[in-house]
Parts: structure tokens; sequence; C-alpha cells
């Protein structure tokens, strides 16, 4: 009977305990089915709010690919798209190949970029061409691509949402007309051919010959309307040669983008006995013209030099007289633009290209205020 008694009191208590846990169970369950709803009502606070304040971009990731790290000038333009990923509340990953000879390694960083599956891509291509089928990833994927500095030259239609950008072929435009003024007299007054140096990066990026094209457009325009004939030598791509011309725009293009080469292209041209003036238009250029110079001390006094960008090199060449003067970018504003720009195509805003701006310095202003901040070291 005692054992009966103790049998029936076992299993009683066994039942209750079994009740009481089903009850947990049943509380738990309602416990995370009302944070799962907390949970979706404040993601769809937080969507509201992004939609309407652009500086909440929480998560928001941003892959960059530049055409190098080698420059200075790349180094400005981080410094700008820090500050604006900082002020939005971005992240940002900055690549950029060894040198700007690198298509293959950059065309890798595109594709990494694909993988990480950013929010959104800038990009300034070396060979578009190389970045197409990147490029068409990007956009069968969603992911809005904005240009900067050269941006992407004959991409798709609407692969590319917007560009941050120089206007190139204006600067180089600026550059010949600051150096027309300096130079007028020895062609007006030369009684033999006269030659003008220019010197070019590559062949191939639309920044680099943009800038060349522009300047020598406008200087043929201006040297013509002078009265004098012009013939465009050295390159193909801007070869135009006249017989028995008064000025010879001789056009140098390196076979590779090396500091030796450059500088060697810098010597040939400087010592061509009828060269009067020599523009480099870019800053990889610009030292290597400085360079090239570095023994023969010809600039600043018989030839003149006019170089494109900065850099403690190129500052330093003008600030002593060995360059007459440069036309400056704005690389922070094109970091600073680029990543403004992403942020709103990401968010599905509607974004158009940004002209970042150009000025023409000299040793009398590249102290002004509205000159120095672009003059980087």
């Amino acid at each position: 009977m005692k054992k009966k008694l103790l049998s029936v009191i076992m299993c009683a208590t066994m039942v209750s305990a079994l009740v009481a846990g089903c009850g947990s169970s049943s509380s738990a369950d309602t416990t995370t089915d009302t944070t799962t709803e907390t949970k979706t009502t404040t993601d769809a606070t937080a969507t509201d709010t992004a939609t309407t304040d652009t500086s909440a971009s929480d998560d928001m990731s941003i892959y960059i690919v530049s055409k190098g790290f080698q420059h200075q000038y790349w180094q400005a333009v981080l410094k700008g798209a820090q500050e604006a990923a900082d002020e939005l509340g971005v992240t940002i990953d900055f690549k950029g190949p060894d040198t700007e000879s690198d298509i293959a390694q950059q065309v890798q960083m595109l594709n990494n970029a694909l993988n990480n599956s950013p929010d959104a891509i800038g990009l300034a291509a070396l060979d578009t061409q190389a970045c197409l089928e990147g490029i068409t990833k990007a956009q069968q994927a969603g992911i809005p691509i904005i240009g900067f500095d050269s941006g992407v030259p004959g991409a798709p239609d609407g692969a590319i949402v917007a560009n941050a950008a120089t206007d190139n072929y204006a600067a180089g435009e600026l550059a010949a007309e600051e150096t027309y003024t300096l130079i007028k007299d020895k062609i007006s007054s030369a009684t033999a051919t006269v030659r003008i140096g220019v010197m070019n990066q590559d062949a191939t990026s639309e920044s680099i010959t943009n800038r060349g094209s522009g300047f020598i457009d406008k200087m043929k325009t201006l040297i013509e309307a002078d009265g004098k004939t012009v013939s465009i030598e050295g390159h193909d791509k801007w070869e135009n040669k006249v017989e028995g011309a008064n000025v010879i725009i001789d056009v140098a293009v390196p076979a590779q983008v090396t500091a030796e080469l450059s500088a060697i292209d810098a010597q040939n041209l400087l010592n061509k006995t009828d060269t009067i003036c020599i523009y480099a238009s870019n800053q990889h250029s610009g030292e290597g013209l400085i360079n090239g110079d570095a023994n023969l001390g010809k600039l600043g006094n018989s030839i003149v030099g006019i170089a494109f960008d900065s850099g403690e090199l190129i500052k330093s060449a003008v600030k002593s007289g060995k360059i007459a003067g440069a036309v400056t970018q704005d690389p922070v504003a094109i970091g600073r633009n680029l990543v403004e720009l992403a942020v709103k195509a990401a968010k599905g805003e509607t974004v158009a290209d940004v002209d970042t701006g150009c000025k023409w310095y000299t040793a009398n202003n590249m102290d002004d205020a509205d000159i120095a901040p672009n003059l980087y070291d």
C-alpha cells in the first residue's frame, strides 16, 4: 500500500513539472514573437529616417578604385573621400594599383569590389575596355558606379550614374591661354620654326588625353589667330603635320609610365635647339620635366616650363621660377564629391556630374586663400 501511494505521489509530481515546463515554453515563444515585432518596427523607422536624412547612412559601404597610389594627388583624393565618409557615417575602402600602367591589377581590384557587394563603387578607369566585364556585373547587380578623376569614358549607357571630376579639356585650355601670354613674343618675333613640347603621361586615360588635347587645340587656335601656322607632331593620336609651319607642337608619350622614361622624354625635348616651351599635363609628367632638367638648367632660362597638379617638387619649382606656372585641380573636392554622389546614388536619389574646377597658379598667387588648399605636398 505504501509503495502504491508513493507511486501515485511521484506521478503527480512529474505531471506538475511537465505542465510548468509547457508553460515556460509558451512564455518564451511569446517573448520571441514580441522581440521580432519590435525589431521589425525599429527597422522600418530606421528606413524612413534614412530616406529623409542624408546623413543617416550607417552600414553603407563604398568601394573606391583609383588609378594608383604612387602620386600624392591620389592621397589628396583619399583625404577628401574620408572626410565626406566620416561626415556621412559610411565606410569606404580605397584601393589603387601600384602604378598607373597596372591595368590588370586595377581590374582585379574592381572584381574584388564586386565580391564585397558594396552599396556603390567609385571608379577612375585606367582602361574602360579592360574594366567592361566588371562594369557590366555591377549594372546587373544594381550597384551604382560613380566615375571620378578621368571617369570611365566609353562605358555602357547608364553604367556610370555620375562623375566627380575636373573638366580636363577646359583645364588644358586654361594652361594654353596662360602659357601663350608668356611665349607670344617669342613666337611673333621668331625668324625660324619654334617648338612647343607637350608631355603626356599616356594616350589612353581620358583625363590626361583631354588635358593634352585642350592645350594643343587652344594653343593652335591662339597661334593661328596671330597669323602663324602650326604643325602637330610626335604621336599618332594628335598628329597633324604641316610642312614649313612656324610652330611645331611636339607631343611626347612614354612607352610605360615610369619616372625614368618621362625624364628621358623631357631631356629629348629640352635638347632640341628650337624648343621654347614645354607643358607637362599631370604631376607625373611635371616631375619628369623637372628631373629631366636637373643637369641641363634650361627651365626658367631659355625654356618656359608649365606643369599640372602640384606635389612638393612642382610647388618648389614654381616658387623658384624654374616652372613658370601650373594648373591645379581640387583633388580633395573630387574625393568629397565622389562619396557624396555615391551615397545619394546608393539611396536611389537622382545624381548628376560635378565639375570640381581648376585654377592657374604661379609664384605670385600660390599662397592665396583660394589656391593654397589645393596644392598638396
